[in-house]
């Protein structure tokens, strides 16, 4: 099977549109490609597939709506602009995917809440929750609050911190460009599109940041983005969102625009990740039970399970499971804290809420965020 088959079978998409995409390079949103897309996201849908869309333009939406001469460079200026082209951008989504019988969801986020454990794991639980319900979420960047971020317009690193945070098997970005070439296409003829490579070869990075149209235009930070996706395990492609039938032709095997793809498999890359972006906090001694379900059935993690604990960790945090010689086992992000946890090690997950006093997660650590040694 070829790399561009495994798009047939992979489930969980992020798909990113840009500005210039969305809006006709400022001039106001296109409905109709927003039309087409969101057509296409529903099948994808349909067919059993969990899609996120993660979408730019609400500044310039904004500047459109409010008549400006152009994008205004004082930052409260573009945070405006932004809370004003929010409405419309949210809006044009939720009457195209009605039309389909589709539900949306609108999340904003910021950087710093993919980055926060706590604020992770509960973004983590929306989104997936959301895709139970067959919603599609719609993510921008908050720019209303942001300050720093907003002057880069960098959604291609939050389309990858997402893709992260739902360990998608994919992350399309929807530019206006072909894909990456090796050369800039609009000053040398020579130019060749590159249809696969690496995310982490070191040749994109020159291409997209040697300067000229191709590095100002943001292929540099789609590249960048494509590698922070692979700590995840997540191939990304890079595609002209003015293809016909541009996500449906992906999901089909056809090659279109670049292929990036990480170095790591998914679980193998995910388990690098939990290794080694945290600090064990605190360890779980399971009992016999509860390692023969995680090492051979890839469950999630119970309560009932666990026989102690032992550290001080909170909520996010990243602990070690042991077996009852010492053995680690595994390592992942825990739902509670420590003190409620040593309250309801042992238990059946139905009694967590009786013990705790609210509804929680039946689970101690989630099979997604679980990573065995």
């Amino acid at each position: 099977m070829g790399n561009r088959d495994l798009l047939k079978t992979a489930r969980t998409w992020v798909i990113k549109i840009g500005s210039s995409l969305l809006t006709d390079n400022g001039r106001g949103l296109n409905l109709d490609s927003i039309a087409r897309w969101g057509q296409q996201i529903c099948q994808l849908q349909d067919q059993g597939l969990d899609v996120v869309l993660v979408s730019s333009g609400a500044v310039a939406e904004g500047v459109s709506r409010l008549g400006l001469p152009g994008r205004p460079t004082a930052i409260h200026e573009q945070q405006a602009a932004a809370a004003v082209g929010q409405m419309g951008l949210i809006q044009a989504y939720e009457s195209q995917f009605k039309k389909f019988g589709k539900h949306t969801a609108q999340i904003l986020l910021t950087h710093d809440d993919l980055s926060n454990r706590k604020r992770y794991l509960n973004a983590r639980s929306t989104l997936r929750a959301l895709l139970d319900m067959k919603v599609i979420p719609v993510i921008n960047e908050n720019d209303t609050v942001v300050t720093d971020e907003i002057c880069f317009g960098d959604n291609d690193t939050l389309a990858a911190l997402v893709a992260n945070l739902i360990n998608a098997d994919v992350l399309v970005i929807l530019t206006d460009q072909q894909g990456v070439f090796d050369a800039d296409p609009r000053t040398n003829s020579e130019a060749k599109l590159i249809s696969e490579a690496s995310s982490h070869d070191d040749m994109l990075m020159a291409v997209a940041g040697g300067g000229g149209a191709l590095g100002k235009g943001g292929m540099l930070t789609k590249i960048r983005a494509a590698r922070l996706a692979s700590r995840s395990g997540t191939a990304t492609i890079i595609v002209h969102g003015s293809s016909p039938d541009v996500l449906v032709a992906l999901q089909r095997g056809v090659e279109l625009g670049t292929l990036l793809l990480p170095e790591k498999q998914p679980i193998a890359a995910r388990k690098q990740w939990l290794a080694s972006h945290l600090q064990v906090r605190g360890i779980l001694v399971l009992d016999p039970g509860a390692v023969k379900v995680l090492t051979g059935s890839g469950k999630s993690l119970l309560p009932v399970g666990v026989k102690a604990v032992s550290g001080q960790f909170k909520r996010g945090d990243l602990v070690a499971c042991h077996d009852e010689s010492g053995k680690a086992i595994a390592h992942g992000l825990v739902n509670y804290d420590f003190d409620e946890t040593a309250l309801i090690i042992g238990k059946p997950s139905e009694q967590i809420t009786s013990i705790l006093g609210y509804e929680g997660e039946h689970e101690l650590i989630h099979r997604d965020n679980l990573a065995l040694l």
